[in-house]
């Protein structure tokens, strides 16, 4: 988070949607939430179709954020690891809300207008 520029939200709806928004930071909060702490390569193969450019952005952002946690280690080859702070822990309760309320608009789609969406079971579990 840039501390030299004031971000401004109408509400906290607004600032919360700012910091876990998008395709795949839920992505990786949910995996590091479930699988704890992991390398770049282990979060990259949990989440197929990411980049690792977008890899790279998404974690950087949600460091800033306070979310996410990365740890470097000094030996050769570097060692990096990436798991939840505290913060970024407290935001599991939300994940599984929006996991029940995804799986219950889902059941709706499918009778409403069957065949309209497909999950990958994969990345979610």
């Amino acid at each position: 988070m840039d501390q030299d520029h004031v971000r401004e939200f109408n509400c906290e709806k607004e600032l919360t949607l700012s910091v876990i928004g998008g395709k795949w930071k839920m992505l990786i909060l949910w995996n590091l939430g479930n699988e704890g702490t992991k390398r770049f390569n282990e979060l990259k193969r949990l989440i197929p179709g990411i980049t690792q450019r977008m890899l790279i952005t998404q974690l950087r952002e949600l460091e800033s954020d306070f979310l996410v946690h990365r740890e470097v280690y000094p030996v050769v080859p570097p060692k990096v690891e990436y798991s939840l702070t505290t913060q970024g822990k407290s935001l599991r309760p939300v994940l599984e809300q929006m996991t029940k309320w995804g799986i219950s608009y889902k059941k709706f789609l499918d009778e409403a207008v069957p065949n309209s969406i497909s999950i990958n079971e994969t990345v979610t579990k």
